[in-house]
């Protein structure tokens, strides 16, 4: 009764649009154009019925995005679709239509890092009714009614396409009880974030200041002590769980991995999840790598990710200045030897960070270092740990491949594993970057 009211007050919009998204989604690719233009031109005929499109487009925004929730999907990964095949005016409407979804649900509802990736998307109710949205959304990147029913048509037809994928954690309603909620979030931020322990914004600020300063030995100062305490934080978390008072199991997240040179940079990510004891899963076709592993752990991975990719970035503009290393193969050989350097360092740092904290060697949060009795649970702890990651890998991808990567420019290589030398990875024992 209800319904049917609202769509009689609609004017009918209510139905016209379904039978637009509907005609978009099933019509193949020769003949998609003459489906937008025909579903946009019924939209757009009469600026009379536009707030009732309006309306009703808000309206069904909560069932489309609510199917792709459903099946996998997250804000950033569906804001990733958008950014990596649509235009940005696409990516605007996008945000809106995931904050008017996002009004079905308390804030109770929503696992920290979904909360996160929210405020990364800046994804807020800024229009004053949803009878006046489309127009207010019109007049801030004007737009006439056309092109903007257009617009949502096609955003509506991607992810309406979007096939299921594995979960990375819950959907809103059903967060886990034993959900940490005082770790940091998932996506990029520089500042200190709410609730956060006080290690990881301090390795968070480290890292920070690492990537801001223009001096070599004090961003390697700066990264060495981020490394330091990443590594024991991770070993401390191993502890706790030893105890029995941490029930917590592996979890997931997702970070984005795009062009160009999609495929080192994946490496590089690898690199730093197998240092961190998690796994990298690569979903080529939508841009993104799962990672898998302890809640903790993830955190230091995106971290020291985002921080090394930072630095990788600021060594090849400046290696490739020169006019005889501007090829694509010098960049993808310098970034392949890049990730394949880190790996090397990575592993050694995390050996030696294991083997100081066995034989009894803690660091405090200020850099200094205690010496405790050995916790002979500690290696046992790490390797179960281990072992736990990879079954929920195999959970989640009963069936993964492998593939090479080729590199064609020695110089592109040297200079690569030259500068990975100098992304501040080596120092005293105990050191996993971000």
């Amino acid at each position: 009764m209800g319904k049917r009211a609202q769509q009689d007050g609609d004017g009918g919009a209510g139905p016209l649009l379904e039978q637009a998204v509907r005609s978009v989604l099933t019509a193949p690719d020769e003949t998609l154009d003459l489906a937008l233009d025909t579903g946009a031109s019924l939209l757009a005929a009469s600026a009379g019925q536009w707030p009732a499109v309006s309306r009703a487009l808000l309206g069904y925004a909560e069932t489309a995005v609510g199917r792709c929730w459903s099946a996998g999907w997250r804000p950033a990964d569906l804001a990733r679709v958008v950014r990596r095949g649509l235009k940005p005016v696409h990516l605007a409407l996008a945000v809106d239509l995931i904050a008017a979804e996002g009004r079905r649900h308390a804030a109770a509802a929503l696992d920290r890092r979904w909360h996160e990736q929210l405020r990364e998307l800046e994804a807020e109710v800024w229009w004053p009714g949803d009878e006046q949205y489309l127009g207010a959304f019109a007049d801030r990147h004007r737009l006439d009614r056309f092109a903007l029913a257009t617009a949502a048509l096609e955003l509506l037809r991607t992810w309406g396409r979007l096939p299921p994928i594995s979960p990375v954690g819950p959907t809103p309603g059903r967060r886990p009880q034993a959900e940490r909620t005082t770790g940091p979030q998932t996506e990029r931020t520089t500042g200190p974030l709410t609730g956060e322990p006080r290690m990881l914004a301090r390795i968070r600020a480290l890292l920070a200041k690492a990537e801001s300063t223009e001096y070599p030995e004090e961003a390697e100062a700066l990264t060495t002590k981020a490394q330091q305490l990443m590594a024991q934080h991770s070993i401390d978390d191993a502890l706790l769980a030893a105890t029995g008072d941490d029930r917590n199991t592996p979890a997931a997240l997702r970070i984005g991995v795009d062009n160009p040179y999609e495929s080192p940079k994946t490496m590089l990510l690898d690199a730093v999840a197998a240092a961190n004891r998690c796994r990298a899963v690569w979903a080529k076709e939508f841009g993104f790598c799962t990672v898998v592993g302890f809640d903790g752990d993830l955190d230091g991975v995106e971290l020291l990710y985002t921080s090394l990719l930072v630095q990788a970035t600021h060594a090849l503009n400046k290696a490739g200045s020169r006019r005889d290393s501007r090829s694509k193969a010098f960049r993808h050989s310098f970034l392949v030897a890049y990730a394949a350097r880190i790996r090397e360092r990575l592993t050694a740092a995390t050996e030696r960070a294991t083997s100081a904290a066995a034989a009894g060697r803690h660091l405090r949060e200020d850099g200094t270092e205690e010496q405790l009795l050995p916790d002979e649970r500690l290696l046992p702890a790490l390797a179960a740990r281990s072992e736990a990651v990879d079954d929920e890998v195999g959970r989640l991808f009963p069936k993964l491949v492998s593939q090479r990567v080729r590199v064609s420019d020695g110089v592109g290589w040297a200079a690569g594993r030259a500068a990975a030398d100098r992304a501040a990875l080596h120092g005293r024992a105990g050191q996993i970057r971000r």
